[in-house]
């Protein structure tokens, strides 16, 4: 009688090695990434193409290994996305972000950092990023539907509202529905109700920021609260610099033509700086004052005007 063969006994031939293979390929796409991000630079095509379609098609091809494949392809995204923010190019296409989001977040739905950081990516205004508050709260959506537990993503959400589209009541509500979830912090009530009743005030912006920065454990988002903060701050003294250079206008009848005329009509100090320590830019055709497009402040956000009076 012939012996049995191992397939002839019901064992089956070891994919370990495939499984190798495909890890090690892997590891390659992630150092090549890496080596990108260091200063190589590739050809660009003139119209970005993903070589997949489709998210659910990339998770059945992933083999597995979804959140390996999740993290190569959010290292990607955020490549992306700083690459096109450093290019400085006068009108940059940021058309790849949302789908590179999407894969990631479709092959690891637990992928937080992912969905809040894809949604402050989506939000940002050209030329630092595409303007896409309706993506970002699609992205945020997802995030809540597959963790409802996690009251981040609603609270992202009404920041959206607040922040991007000046939305005070759709903010409030979504803050209000973050705060009903368990284990969310009090303050998020109060922040549901200071939204209600002051609306795109700067000192409820400011509150909103501040609760950004004091409660997120992560780096970059307490970073960008910062930020924030210090354009709020910039703002406040650009108020004061306008009404001084106003009150100049209207004394002498036209514009200041230069800070050192303004800074003796009016008796500053000298050339004022923002808080990061660049001049303010004083535009002698129409004696507004403004941040400099050299300043990390710039550009400020667009906000509500406050009402209150310039100091004397």
């Amino acid at each position: 009688m012939p012996k049995a063969t191992p397939l002839a006994s019901g064992l089956r031939p070891s994919n370990r090695g495939w499984l190798a293979a495909v890890v090690v390929l892997l590891a390659v796409s992630v150092g090549l990434q890496v080596i990108r991000d260091r200063g190589w630079q590739p050809y660009q095509p003139t119209t970005p193409a993903l070589w997949f379609q489709s998210g659910l098609m990339l998770k059945r091809l992933s083999l597995g290994f979804e959140n390996l494949v999740a993290d190569v392809y959010w290292m990607r995204a955020v490549v992306y996305y700083g690459g096109k923010r450093r290019a400085n190019a006068p009108n940059p296409n940021f058309d790849l972000l949302d789908p590179l989001l999407t894969f990631v977040t479709t092959l690891d739905p637990r992928f937080k950092v992912a969905y809040r950081f894809g949604a402050i990516f989506l939000t940002e205004s050209h030329p630092n990023g595409p303007g896409r508050p309706d993506r970002a709260i699609a992205l945020l959506r997802r995030g809540a539907e597959a963790d409802p537990t996690a009251w981040e993503y609603l609270h992202d959400i009404g920041f959206v509202h607040y922040w991007w589209l000046r939305d005070y009541a759709g903010a409030a509500e979504w803050f209000e529905a973050a705060g009903r979830i368990s284990g969310a912090p009090s303050w998020l009530s109060t922040l549901a109700a200071t939204t209600l009743i002051q609306g795109g005030d700067r000192t409820a912006s400011r509150f909103l920021w501040t609760q950004l920065l004091e409660s997120s454990d992560v780096d970059w988002l307490k970073r960008n609260a910062e930020l924030r903060l210090t354009q709020l701050d910039a703002m406040d003294v650009l108020d004061a610099l306008n009404g001084a250079s106003a009150r100049f206008s209207a004394r002498v009848g036209r514009p200041a033509k230069d800070w050192q005329e303004l800074v003796a009509s009016e008796r500053l100090r000298g050339v004022p700086l923002d808080p990061t320590g660049v001049p303010y830019v004083l535009y002698p055709a129409t004696g507004r004052i403004d941040v400099s497009r050299t300043s990390q402040l710039w550009p400020l956000p667009v906000v509500d005007p406050v009402a209150q009076s310039p100091p004397a």
